[in-house]
């Protein structure tokens, strides 16, 4: 199974592709998209989807693993926010990628069993479970593989679920 993480970002998108074999997972891939800051917002949503179709045309993941909205304090950063999902999921969709999407709760839970763990926390979690040297730099990297995993443990449990307990991952 190889999966897309996307932790969706105006400033910086963060991505992380993770190979599974349901047992063992290992990070191919993870960066941030960042578009020049003196663009416009059309132009940044231009430049995230060019690098996210981009990036589903050269790993051709099986499933695009989207973390959702957050609730926010600041109705102008959730809609921004929200438009930034919005190329994301078009491009998987443009593309025949399947999309599956969880909310940062069940993103943190899956990783360190604790729905309000910090970024640091998620960040070490992603880098024990992919078995790297080093984490991520980058927190939406991280973020981005945590999606990945997140969606690995869910559909892995599902599979589980519906097959009477054995793993389908």
């Amino acid at each position: 199974m190889l999966i897309l993480g996307i932790d969706c970002g105006s400033q910086a998108t963060g991505y992380g592709l993770v190979e599974s074999d349901g047992h063992r997972h290992r990070a191919l891939a993870f960066g941030a998209i960042r578009p020049p800051k003196k663009d416009d917002f059309a132009r940044r949503l231009d430049f995230i989807h060019r690098q996210v179709c981009e990036l589903i045309a050269a790993q051709r993941p099986d499933c695009v693993a989207v973390e959702d909205i957050f609730f926010a304090e600041n109705a102008r950063s959730a809609i921004k926010l929200g438009h930034v999902r919005g190329v994301v999921l078009q491009a998987a969709a443009a593309a025949g990628v399947a999309v599956a999407e969880y909310t940062p709760l069940a993103v943190k839970s899956a990783l360190t069993g604790y729905g309000r763990a910090e970024k640091q926390q998620v960040r070490h979690m992603v880098a024990v479970l992919l078995a790297m040297e080093e984490a991520p730099v980058s927190l939406d990297a991280s973020d981005a593989l945590a999606v990945a995993i997140c969606h690995i443990h869910t559909a892995g449990a599902m599979a589980a679920s519906a097959s009477g307990g054995a793993s389908a991952v």
